[in-house]
């Protein structure tokens, strides 16, 4: 009995866990939106669920040998054996509203979303695709930011994503970034904030640094909602915050309005 229920991270409410199911991962009593997985997010914005995925033979190593607590090579084969991912995002190709599209979406629960050699290189990769097929590309950020346990190699993805996606532009290719609850570091530092639209989910985390940091180093309290989607939307770093039960139609309507579609 206890599969059937759950609690919700934001107004506590018992909830029937069928019910959240049914309305896309959205809490039905104060519309806290549900972390999704990467696959489940794909799902959700291909038409009828189908999709290609791609870029599948490429794993993480261990270049620095880095280990904290833990060996970085074993949280690597933890983290694969608990998601069943290669790393942290998957890249697939299918149709959304009929029209072709790349979708690479971030996983969370794996690192923490955190982008690392791999992740860098599959986003690359991504916009790569995109430019030479000529199809638009959505990339959907969850992401505590660059992984530290690749140090230097982490970083360099910065630059290697921002320029594959600045040749995107160039093109005159479309780039929607889809920014959910959390984007942060090194991922709002790069791809995430480079789309012809930036939205978000409402009641997302979006930054660099974190609230309680940022309030060290000022030596000030941060305003109320502070680094939301909304506050962010409110202060022109997003175009959009868009409600996930909308957001099918709404990326197809930008897509049409991009590739100067009929409606």
């Amino acid at each position: 009995m206890d599969q059937l229920w759950t609690r919700c991270n934001n107004c506590h409410k018992i909830l029937y866990k069928q019910d959240i199911l049914d309305n896309l991962s959205v809490c039905p009593a104060c519309n806290f939106q549900f972390r999704l997985s990467a696959t489940e997010r794909l799902a959700m914005l291909f038409d009828d669920g189908k999709y290609e995925l791609m870029h599948q033979n490429i794993f993480p190593q261990d270049p620095l040998k880095f280990e904290d607590s833990q060996k970085y090579s074993q949280r690597l084969e933890e983290s694969q054996e608990r998601t069943s991912l290669p790393d942290a995002v998957l890249n697939a190709q299918g149709k959304l509203g009929g029209i072709r599209v790349i979708i690479a979406a971030m996983d969370f629960s794996f690192m923490g979303g955190s982008m690392g050699s791999v992740v860098g290189e599959k986003i690359t990769r991504a916009a790569e695709l995109a430019l030479e097929e000529r199809m638009p590309l959505i990339i959907v950020s969850c992401s505590g930011g660059a992984r530290m346990q690749e140090g230097v190699y982490s970083l360099m993805q910065l630059m290697k994503t921002s320029a594959a996606i600045a040749r995107l532009d160039e093109a005159g290719i479309p780039y929607i970034s889809l920014l959910v609850d959390p984007t942060t570091g090194g991922v709002t530092a790069s791809f995430a904030m480079l789309g012809d639209i930036n939205i978000g989910e409402p009641g997302a985390l979006i930054g660099f640094a974190g609230p309680r940091v940022i309030e060290q180093t000022i030596k000030e309290k941060l305003p109320k909602g502070f680094q939301r989607s909304e506050f962010l939307l409110q202060h022109g770093m997003l175009d959009g915050v868009v409600e996930r039960k909308n957001l099918r139609s709404y990326l197809i309507k930008a897509l049409r309005l991009f590739l100067n579609l009929p409606a």
